[in-house]
């Protein structure tokens, strides 16, 4: 029910992800509103339930008064489905404060995992790559870092389809010891690690594609994230502006537009849908309000592809594999 266009957009972009992938969907909302979006769609052939609700996690909400107030939300009553085992994972477009409290005080944490970590799929000139935490955790000790590097090795892997991850640090410097008391204690412990570790990676190189993981606290990687994403979308503005400044260069354009959707495919987040919130007992991905139905299409199919290649089950033995590392 949340995002800027609620149901109108959620719907057939779930529908999208579910036919191509063969999933079952549950609609969590009102239902009056999801079954006249249903009625607008082709829903033959697919396993498609909904679930009434009275109440919707305002934007203007408390994430602790959706949980304590607002038991029949939409998002409480979505979490509470898996909870229950009647659901193996959540995607919201709706507010991501009540989205990530939900998670982790309905559906609860995988055994072992300390803090929950919210990863961003970004894209590189190789290909997408994995940055956790980007703003679950604004404060996080040694033992947090590493379990983020265990939960984005997982994602790449199970996900992204990576067969051996490379696991990096982000620091000042690519040098050993480089970094604050945080970083250089995080280091020696992925070092000492089974995971595939290539050590400290710095800013700039983070989207050369050389590492598939990159791995920071919460403040740092939010600033990281929010950084690039203007980035990106200041690039495609002064690109079109100078593009459009001039007769040869509209002419450019025309010539170029094939290559000029290929960039806008490259850096748009539709491509990869939503934040998972890695380590809970089912995933939980948050989207962008703004998401259209290919970013609520992929952020659904990028669900499906966790729980089908038992990414959890994975987590879990990689914790217990480096009990004495990650807490």
């Amino acid at each position: 029910m949340g995002g800027d266009s609620g149901p109108g957009v959620v719907v057939p972009g779930a529908l999208d992800a579910a036919r191509e992938m063969g999933l079952s969907l549950i609609l969590v909302g009102d239902e009056t509103m999801l079954r006249g979006e249903l009625s607008r769609s082709d829903t033959s052939g697919l396993d498609v339930e909904v679930i009434h609700t009275t109440q919707v996690a305002e934007m203007t909400d408390k994430p602790s008064d959706v949980l304590r107030r607002k038991k029949d939300s939409s998002i409480q009553v979505a979490c509470r489905l898996v909870k229950e085992g009647r659901a193996d994972g959540v995607v919201s477009a709706g507010h991501s404060g009540a989205s990530v409290a939900c998670g982790m005080f309905v559906i609860g944490r995988v055994k072992g995992v300390l803090r929950p970590a919210f990863a961003g799929v970004l894209p590189t000139v190789k290909k997408p790559m994995v940055l956790l935490d980007v703003g679950a955790n604004v404060d996080s000790k040694p033992e947090h870092l590493f379990q983020f590097g265990i939960l984005g090795e997982v994602l790449a892997r199970d996900v992204l389809g990576f067969a051996q991850p490379r696991v990096g640090l982000l620091s000042i410097g690519e040098e050993e010891g480089k970094g604050n008391s945080l970083v250089k204690e995080t280091f020696d412990r992925l070092k000492a690690s089974s995971l595939r570790f290539v050590g400290n990676v710095e800013g700039r190189d983070v989207f050369t594609g050389d590492v598939d993981v990159v791995v920071c606290d919460g403040f740092v990687g939010n600033v990281a994230l929010k950084l690039s994403e203007g980035l990106a979308s200041s690039m495609a503005k002064v690109l079109k502006r100078e593009l459009m400044s001039s007769w040869l260069g509209k002419i450019g354009t025309f010539l170029a537009k094939g290559r000029l959707r290929s960039f806008a495919r490259f850096v748009d987040y539709a491509e990869y849908g939503g934040a998972p919130l890695l380590g809970l007992a089912g995933i939980v991905i948050v989207c962008h309000g703004a998401s259209n139905p290919k970013a609520i299409s992929s952020a659904v199919k990028m669900a499906g592809r966790f729980v089908e290649s038992g990414a959890n089950d994975h987590i879990k033995k990689a914790l217990d594999k480096h009990k004495g590392l990650g807490g």
